[in-house]
């Protein structure tokens, strides 16, 4: 079952990216509902495999209904910052053709009110992708220290007012509990004093917050450090970003595995030695006006693609 709300962001772009073998392996580490997934299911021959990954219960339900209709597919509920463990636990040996890590939160999880993701619908102040695991949004505010708080809302959302918000976020939570996103949202909104044309005011701290209840800048790392080790030769590395911390922590990465290991002047090292394991190919890549006309979720999104040297 595919949700008929839910568009793949740089969908044909991914997927050309990924140079697909129809006997290769692949790995989807951000399966969400399916979108890139289908696309290359249809590239794919009889030969062919994908692992679909996902921590959220509720994309590996829509995964398992998937791969219910077709073998090539496994479904794996996992974080994907544990993309080597998923790709062992399913018996998968040698390196695979690509990887695909499709970032941030998806729309059926935005758009479902009791997930908390989003200030647009009131639901229970929640944000894990995987609700089983971790403390919520709410019991993370209700704990944390103003200071830590405000660094979070800074470092993760960018947002100028971090210092105002948690400040009233800490004197409301003495009297009332902070639960529901509507009370997190009309909070911001009166806290900060000025408004970003087109952007709610809580848009920012909304997205800090997300990214602090599921680790996902410490997750992005975590899978890039394993990618180099599972892709085989010529296997591309595809990532799609949303926003400037996750595509600084890519660039960075395809930058210094491209780079290879730095020794020091004068010491006698061979050629190989300090090969890189990876090479950029092409430029980031951004969707084009018709995209972002019909998704406005894309606008933000940035691709970049390298592959495995020898």
């Amino acid at each position: 079952m595919q949700d008929a709300t839910h568009r793949p962001v740089l969908l044909e772009d991914s997927v050309q990216a990924l140079a697909i073998d129809p006997n290769g392996t692949y790995v989807d580490g951000t399966f969400g509902r399916g979108g890139h997934a289908r696309a290359i299911l249809a590239r794919l021959g009889s030969a062919g495999r994908l692992i679909a990954i996902d921590r959220d219960p509720e994309a590996i339900m829509a995964a398992g209904v998937l791969a219910a209709t077709d073998p090539r597919l496994t479904a794996v509920q996992s974080p994907f910052g544990e993309l080597a463990a998923a790709v062992s636990r399913v018996g998968v040996a040698g390196g695979v053709q690509g990887i695909l890590l499709d970032l941030g939160v998806s729309s059926p999880q935005l758009d479902t009110a009791e997930r908390g993701f989003s200030f647009m619908t009131d639901g229970p102040l929640d944000m894990r992708m995987d609700p089983s695991r971790g403390a919520s949004a709410a019991v993370w505010l209700a704990h944390a220290e103003q200071g830590v708080i405000a660094a979070v809302l800074r470092d993760f959302g960018e947002e100028r007012f971090a210092g105002r918000i948690a400040r009233a976020i800490v004197t409301t939570r003495v009297h009332s509990p902070i639960q529901t996103t509507r009370q997190l949202a009309d909070l911001v909104a009166r806290a900060a004093p000025t408004r970003e044309p087109g952007k709610h005011p809580a848009t920012r701290t909304f997205q800090a917050l997300r990214i602090q209840v599921n680790d996902e800048l410490g997750e992005l790392t975590r899978a890039l450090a394993q990618v180099c080790d599972l892709l085989a030769v010529a296997g591309r590395l595809v990532v799609i970003s949303f926003h400037s911390l996750e595509d600084r922590i890519v660039k960075r990465f395809i930058r210094d595995e491209a780079r290879g290991p730095q020794f020091p002047k004068g010491l006698p090292v061979t050629a190989a030695e300090t090969q890189g394991r990876l090479r950029a190919l092409g430029k980031p890549v951004r969707p084009g006006p018709a995209e972002t006309a019909g998704n406005p979720r894309a606008r933000s999104a940035i691709l970049r693609v390298a592959e495995r040297c020898a």
